[in-house]
């Protein structure tokens, strides 16, 4: 481990890596901290600008747009009391009441230091945890990787919440767009129309350039919310960090916690930060010995939805590079980033090219101090971003979507898809359909078919060997039991639901 480690250090401390995660982060902090901007939408945007470069480049800016992104949805959350990503949702309940009364600064000092204190202990646990899960990875076979594939479709449950219904159309919906063009194993054609472009099927940039950027965008123009300056809490005072080591040491439970939380959230596919701050901060608020005082601008709010939603960065890394398996949806791009740059991203990865692996490893660590740094002196620049408007903002994003969209393949036809999948995401958020699981379908679904199809071979249509291997069965009963939790979970719900209305 030592040794690839430093093979990664090398690789990665060069100037332009550096440039780039330097420029990363501050792309990565602008789109976190505006409204209507997320870090999915800036990963989206700058991956098309990184085919020309070499695997490890590419990398050290998709990293510091993932960590800048995470914690720069703290800024407006805390001075304006919108969240800048779904990441800092339960960070606007004690921050903005904090920096009403005067406290921005202490409330700021304390999203960032949490933030990288969250970010850092992810990394660690990735960087412990993810060569062993790899190794164990090795023994996958066909059937395991079916079965891996239909637990993690089982989390589109968790991703619809109460929308059980529409959030399972949403996904079966994603695996047919995924089924569409040539099929993995005989090469046959389906649902192609005679279309000579679509043989190849729909390719995941695009398709996540639209569903994630363009329907943001037009969801956000629809909305026309114009922030009033005098609404931007803009002067605040900081000396230090703003908070006391007295302080600091009595948050220290909470943040180890929270931290615990985000990473376990984030090693589950498809749910994300958007999930882990929320839970951490229904946990802080449920063990505290006074929860009256959560909502009225207490630092413990600002630790655990800061620490848990940065913390979910090395947790939802763990699956992707070690199972190909995306733990969010932002890890969902950096996916199809890899796929585009000839890394596949499983168990192999770790041998063939590990120095890349570490790579991404050491432009975190790197990444992550940037960040402190970046934001703890920035931010009053990155408060001034608030008052950009919209008017001018939205129009450069959707003109840099449809770039990115024909970067890829240089066609017009992924523009259209791009266009295409950006009407589908915003009719489906009109009619309350959550679009996230359609993004495990497209990607699920093809392993899962692989998978299924490659098993039945391999064992000559004998099925039953689905259910006769270990860690296929492990998958499996786990995929069950997900379902009857999340079935209970829904029950118990509606009936507390119509015990209120009674």
């Amino acid at each position: 481990m030592l040794t690839m480690f430093a093979a990664g250090l090398t690789a990665v401390f060069t100037i332009p890596n550096i440039l780039m995660i330097i420029l990363g982060v501050f792309v990565g902090i602008v789109f976190g901290c505006i409204p209507g901007l997320t870090t999915t939408m800036a990963v989206a945007l700058c991956l098309p600008l990184t085919f020309g470069m070499n695997s490890t480049v590419a990398m050290s800016l998709i990293m510091g747009l993932y960590i800048g992104g995470t914690s720069g949805g703290l800024i407006s959350a805390i001075l304006i009391n919108i969240p800048g990503t779904p990441a800092s949702v339960a960070t606007c309940f004690d921050g903005h009441p904090m920096a009403k009364r005067g406290e921005a600064g202490k409330a700021l000092g304390i999203g960032v230091v949490y933030s990288f204190i969250g970010t850092a202990l992810s990394i660690i646990v990735l960087v412990f945890l993810a060569p062993p899960v790899a190794e164990f990875a090795l023994q996958f076979g066909p059937v395991e990787y079916f079965a891996l594939a239909v637990f993690s479709l089982t989390m589109i449950g968790t991703l619809a919440g109460k929308q059980l219904a529409k959030g399972i159309s949403v996904g079966l919906l994603g695996m047919v767009i995924a089924f569409v063009g040539i099929a993995p194993i005989d090469a046959y054609s389906r649902f192609t129309f005679g279309i000579a472009d679509l043989d190849g099927g729909f390719d995941i940039l695009p398709a996540l350039i639209g569903l994630f950027a363009v329907s943001e965008i037009l969801n956000v123009a629809e909305a026309d919310t114009v922030l009033k300056k005098q609404n931007i809490l803009m002067e605040f005072k900081i000396k230090g960090f703003g908070f006391s080591l007295k302080e600091f040491i009595g948050q220290t439970w909470n943040m180890i916690r929270s931290a615990l939380i985000g990473i376990g959230i984030g090693i589950l596919p498809g749910i994300g930060a958007g999930t882990s701050n929320l839970v951490a901060y229904g946990v802080a608020k449920s063990s505290s010995k006074h929860p009256e005082k959560f909502g009225t601008g207490i630092i413990d709010g600002i630790v655990a939805s800061e620490t848990s939603n940065n913390a979910t960065i090395g947790g939802a890394i763990i699956p992707l590079l070690t199972l190909g398996i995306p733990g969010d949806t932002v890890t969902a791009i950096i996916l199809g980033g890899l796929m585009v740059h000839g890394l596949t991203p499983g168990p192999l990865l770790f041998i063939n090219n590990g120095t890349v692996v570490y790579g991404i490893f050491v432009s975190l660590i790197i990444a992550n101090i940037v960040m402190l740094a970046m934001e703890f002196f920035g931010l009053r620049v990155f408060a001034k971003l608030l008052r950009v408007p919209k008017h001018i903002l939205l129009p450069i994003v959707f003109v840099l979507c449809a770039v990115g969209a024909f970067g890829l393949n240089n066609r017009v036809f992924d523009v259209w898809v791009a266009l295409g999948f950006g009407v589908l995401g915003y009719v489906l958020t009109k009619l309350k359909f959550p679009t996230s699981p359609m993004i495990l379908g497209i990607i699920l679904g093809p392993m899962a078919e692989t998978g299924f199809r490659r098993g039945a071979q391999l064992y000559s249509g004998d099925f039953s060997q689905f259910l006769t291997r270990p860690i296929a069965d492990i998958f499996l009963v786990a995929a069950v039991g997900m379902i009857v939790f999340i079935g209970l979970g829904n029950m118990r719900n509606k009936k507390k639901e119509e015990a209120a209305k009674a």
